[in-house]
């Protein structure tokens, strides 16, 4: 077994594969506003024609690897397509959506490209670059508190539901941040997330114990492609 990226606690993962639920986090593929730079958040933005390839992608890249159970997505449309893609290679599972697994909701910044936010929406950009956690953006958006306490709690409670099996949870970069996060306290802030990125979490102890085994792999997009900038996978909307 590979070594895990990091854990949650100290605690070795020697028990047998019915111990823990193992969970395939993919990040949604390209949409034209993650192209164009634009904050999505809540808002609906497809998928493009090349987030479509990235979807097929790792749709084949995880055909060929074990049994999946389930699938579940984020209720907007770039992840529930993904999602859909991926599950048509598992003998169309039904795709599970939960808006637990949406975006971080952005608030008056969605739908303004980044650059400009700052001026058509000063107090909202600053209070998401501000970098507190518990600052909302105007507008009703969400603190990353609220975010983190949202995904987390969905990701756990899918955990629990299907310890010793293999799933697949389409979601947003903003919510994989946060994923991150609750199993490595401690652990060095990432780069960017890329469209399709495949990240394996292991849940065990009634969802308590996280575990990442992968994180941020794009080896399936070598003929693809993907964004050089992966735009919204870093602090941006997902």
């Amino acid at each position: 077994m590979a070594e895990p990226v990091c854990s949650s606690d100290l605690r070795s993962e020697s028990n047998c594969d019915s111990d823990y639920a193992e969970i395939i986090v993919v990040r949604h593929g390209e949409t034209t506003w993650n192209s164009d730079g634009r904050l999505q958040g809540h808002l609906d933005a497809d998928l493009n024609e090349v987030g479509r390839q990235q979807a097929a992608a790792v749709a084949d890249r995880l055909s060929k690897e074990s049994k999946i159970s389930a699938v579940y997505a984020s209720d907007l449309k770039r992840a529930s397509e993904t999602a859909q893609i991926i599950s048509s290679k598992f003998g169309n599972l039904e795709v599970i959506q939960d808006p637990d697994l949406r975006e971080r909701h952005l608030g008056d910044l969605q739908g303004l490209v980044l650059k400009e936010a700052a001026n058509i929406k000063p107090k909202a950009y600053q209070a998401f670059v501000s970098g507190r956690t518990d600052e909302a953006i105007p507008g009703g958006g969400e603190s990353l508190e609220q975010l983190h306490d949202r995904c987390t709690s969905a990701l756990q409670r899918i955990g629990k539901k299907h310890k010793g099996e293999r799933v697949v949870v389409v979601t947003h970069g903003g919510v994989l941040r946060e994923l991150y996060w609750r199993a490595c306290p401690n652990g060095k802030r990432q780069g960017k997330i890329l469209n399709t990125s495949v990240n394996i979490f292991h849940l065990s102890d009634g969802g308590e114990h996280w575990v990442i085994k992968v994180w941020g792999d794009v080896s399936h997009l070598d003929e693809t492609g993907f964004l050089k900038t992966g735009f919204g996978g870093d602090k941006n909307s997902g």
